[in-house]
């Protein structure tokens, strides 16, 4: 209908809501209203849409779903659980407890909570152990037996984080190859990972929160759900949603478990959150393209929570597969899928066509939210703790070495160039080994070329985790330009740890 004062199409929840169910309701995906308001103009696509269907698929951690067992017979107080070896949180009630998706099994890394809530939806039977200390009302003390969705009271999937606006994309400045959360990233800026589904997904659709708050109705892994608030980490340019549906209305298609290798287990989530037409302006967010959503590449290479911005990218540029890195070509490759998400968004389409699925207002719109603040937490730095460092060069001799540890009381002498560069590292047990099998000659021939460091500005805790991981005891500490400014050894930390208890 058009608004008296300013002739301008106006439209209300409830007068599409209507025309669903006449069945006379016109719906399109957010990819179709582009081309519409493209060929027809905002105005004219605000007369003929009533309703645009978004979609993302993408890996989200915070999730997760609440369950409740029903009580056994002798009952029991669960104090601990396991589905499948993984266990569920149980500091709710008795029989209650919330299975998080990245909880992994303790007897298989690559198994985990995603694998549980996935099964479920299968129809699959789960192993079910629980175990109390007993009490009067609650006598039993364990109970083992398996469990199928159907056997279920109550399961409720709650995700306190999901469909992200928009998210960083990441890659690699380091000399290694690193595992994380968003996949593997290769060395010297060798790719670039990205998520989120850009154009179609919800929240670059209503970026102003106008249709999307909480009590908003939403497609949730092919359940009807709902909005319940704005997610965890939810700031400005990066808004989350905090999600709720039922587990017994789901379909497996719509979610997939997963294993990110070196990071942990997480699960892929089908959200889809239909847009009602409301006016022009509404058709004119509804426009956006991949080519006007920016978002930054972030270098995971610098191990800190401020991680350095390599450059800003567009949407467009990431799924074209490739972007320019410091004038060199680098290929990019995505952790969500746009064809799910495009699945996700006909099916949404075709349930409200049919009369299935009706839109809901808000009770309360989101609000854009503030900066996120940092932990509160004292990080010590490794130069805070790192040692005076004795070096030696390539030429020096073996046996001057050796002499050069005992002397000093040291198990390790980093080499360095006649520009203080390191170039390698021996240790008192290289020398130990050389001199064993008669290699007297120069510490060029014995030492270790491919060293791992650390700088002065680096956190110990990654430095003490560097040094569990290549199962070594000691980091030569190096400048921005590689030259040697200290030491820092197991040792070191040991003390660290001991002044601090």
């Amino acid at each position: 209908m058009k608004s008296e004062k300013t002739g301008r199409v106006t439209k209300t929840i409830e007068e599409i809501n209507e025309k669903i169910k006449q069945g006379s309701v016109c719906v399109v995906t957010a990819e179709e209203m582009k081309e519409v308001v493209q060929a027809l103009g905002a105005e004219e696509a605000a007369k003929e849409i009533d309703v645009v269907t978004t979609g993302t698929f993408g890996a989200m951690c915070s999730t997760g779903v609440f369950l409740n067992f029903g009580h056994s017979d002798p009952p029991i107080k669960m104090q601990r659980v396991w589905l499948n070896d993984v266990e569920a949180y149980t500091g709710i009630a008795a029989v209650d407890a919330y299975i998080g998706a990245t909880q992994q099994s303790k007897k298989n890394e690559e198994y985990g909570g995603a694998h549980v809530i996935e099964e479920l939806v299968k129809g699959e039977e789960i192993e079910l152990k629980a175990v109390s200390g007993g009490t009067d009302c609650y006598p039993a003390k364990e109970i083992r037996t398996v469990i199928t969705l159907e056997d279920l009271n109550f399961a409720e999937m709650v995700n306190p984080r999901n469909a992200y606006q928009r998210y960083n994309a990441a890659t690699n400045s380091s000399s290694k190859v690193l595992r994380t959360y968003m996949g593997t990233l290769l060395p010297n800026f060798g790719n670039v990972t990205f998520a989120g589904c850009g154009e179609i997904s919800p929240l670059q659709n209503d970026p102003e929160f106008r249709t999307i708050g909480v009590g908003t109705r939403i497609f949730l892994c092919g359940a009807k759900g709902y909005i319940i608030g704005h997610g965890t980490q939810h700031c400005p340019g990066y808004a989350t949603l905090m999600v709720k549906g039922s587990l017994k209305e789901m379909r497996p298609e719509f979610m997939r478990a997963a294993y990110i290798p070196g990071y942990g287990v997480t699960m892929f989530v089908g959200v889809g959150v239909p847009i009602p037409v409301l006016d022009a302006e509404m058709a004119e967010k509804l426009a956006v393209r991949d080519s006007e959503i920016k978002t930054k590449i972030i270098d995971f290479g610098v191990q800190r929570r401020d991680r350095p911005v390599v450059r800003e990218v567009t949407y467009s540029e990431l799924k074209s597969g490739k972007v320019e890195i410091n004038g060199e070509e680098v290929r990019v490759s995505p952790l969500s899928s746009v064809y799910v998400a495009r699945r996700i968004m006909d099916e949404l389409k075709t349930r409200i066509e049919r009369g299935e699925f009706f839109l809901s207002l808000p009770v309360e719109r989101l609000r854009e939210g503030k900066p996120l603040k940092p932990m509160r937490t004292a990080t010590k730095l490794v130069k805070s703790v790192m040692s005076r460092v004795v070096v030696v060069s390539p030429e020096t001799g073996v046996r001057e070495a050796a002499k050069l540890m005992i002397d000093k009381g040291i198990n390790h002498l980093p080499v360095v160039d006649d520009d203080k560069k390191l170039v390698g590292i021996i240790t008192s047990w290289d020398i130990a080994k050389a001199v064993a099998s008669g290699k007297t000659g120069t510490v060029e021939e014995i030492m270790t070329r491919n060293v791992i460091t650390t700088s002065p500005g680096e956190a110990v805790e990654i430095a003490a985790r560097k040094m569990e991981v290549h199962e070594i005891s000691a980091l030569p500490v190096v400048d921005k330009d590689g030259r040697v400014v200290g030491m820092v050894t197991s040792e070191d930390l040991s003390k660290l740890l001991a002044r601090n208890r």
